[in-house]
C-alpha cells in the first residue's frame, strides 16, 4: 500500500484547509493522524472504505469531517479531510495510513494501521 498526503499549509485560527491522501493496494480502513511538535501523535479521523460509519476524536468533532472515494477499476482510493474552524491546537503534522481491518475496532489506535504516509504539515496561527 501507498499512500501520498498533500493539501498542507499554514492558515489563521477560524479558516479551512483540505488534506488529501492518495492510496492504492488492499485496504478496508483509512485513518488521519496528526503529531504536535512533543506529543504523542493522535487518531483524527477514520473512514470505514467499506460503507461503515466515520470515526472522529472528540476535539476534531463538528469541524472535520472525513471522506473519500474510489476508483475500483485502479484499485486505488483517495481519502479527504476537511478541517473547519481551525484552531492553533490543530497545528502539527498530519499523517494518513491504511489498515487490511475494518474501522469498526479501535478506529484511532495507532497500532492496527500497517502503512503510513510521509505527512504533510498544518500550522495555524
Amino acid at each position: 500500500v501507498q499512500l501520498v498526503e498533500s493539501g498542507g499549509g499554514s492558515v489563521q485560527a477560524g479558516g479551512s484547509l483540505r488534506l488529501s491522501c492518495a492510496a492504492s493496494g488492499y485496504m478496508y480502513c483509512m485513518g488521519w493522524f496528526r503529531q504536535a511538535p512533543g506529543k504523542e501523535r493522535e487518531g483524527v479521523a477514520a473512514a470505514d472504505l467499506g460503507g461503515g460509519r466515520e470515526n472522529y476524536a472528540d476535539s476534531v468533532k463538528g469541524r472535520f469531517t472525513v471522506s473519500h472515494s474510489q476508483d475500483t477499476a485502479k484499485n486505488t482510493v483517495t481519502v479527504y479531510l476537511e478541517m473547519n474552524n481551525l484552531k492553533p491546537e490543530d497545528t502539527g503534522m498530519y499523517y494518513c495510513a491504511a489498515r487490511v481491518s475494518r474501522c469498526s475496532v479501535d478506529p484511532l489506535r495507532r497500532a492496527p494501521y500497517g502503512n503510513w504516509g510521509q505527512g504533510t504539515q498544518v500550522t495555524v496561527s
